[in-house]
């Protein structure tokens, strides 16, 4: 009576654990193929530089867009609100391109007065194009004409560079006889970007 018992017992206990298995089996997916895994993150590899050139491209686009539509004095502000993940320091950045600018113009150009340079070395970004329009009315110079032209320049020759990197990772792809856009798809697949 006892064996017929135990026997019982371990018949249940055997068919428990099948079904717990069974049902762990059904909610676990099948293991990928490992060597497929490391084809593609060598493949994905590839695209990195590529991948990351193509978003700041995108970010700069994005920026020149900000720069073009908004009032000298609300690009820093707008720029930092559009993206506030940046560290950048936006104002900084906008008074040392108007300061590039002006010391081309004043130095190398030979096309305005020292004084201009100076008053903009000392004077914040928003404040400039009306310092630059009440110290200097005589010029006729439309300053912020010329302020957005160094501006829309200066993302212009970003945007352009991260082009040219692009296009000599795509080439660098090309000649290891790789289709650009199948690497792209690969990466993306990798690193589950929609």
């Amino acid at each position: 009576m006892e064996d017929k018992n135990s026997k019982r017992y371990l018949e249940l206990q055997l068919e428990e654990l099948k079904t717990e298995y069974s049902d762990e089996a059904a909610q676990t997916p099948p293991p990928a193929d490992k060597g497929k895994d490391e084809k593609n993150a060598k493949i994905a590899e590839i695209y990195e530089d590529c991948w990351e050139y193509e978003e700041d491209l995108a970010g700069f686009e994005a920026e020149l867009e900000i720069v073009k539509a908004n009032a000298l004095a609300d690009i820093a502000t707008e720029l930092r609100a559009a993206f506030p993940e940046e560290e950048r320091d936006f104002a900084q950045e906008l008074e040392t391109i108007a300061e590039a600018g002006w010391t081309q113009l004043v130095e190398v150009d030979q096309t305005h007065p020292k004084e201009q340079l100076e008053l903009v070395k000392s004077t914040a970004f928003p404040e400039l194009v009306q310092k630059l329009k009440e110290q200097f009315t005589e010029s006729g110079d439309d300053f912020e004409a010329m302020i957005r032209e160094m501006l829309i320049a200066r993302w212009e020759r970003l945007i352009n560079i991260k082009k040219d990197h692009i296009k000599e990772e795509i080439a660098e792809i090309k000649t290891m006889g790789l289709k650009p856009n199948y690497v792209k798809r690969i990466y993306k697949q990798y690193h589950n970007i929609k």
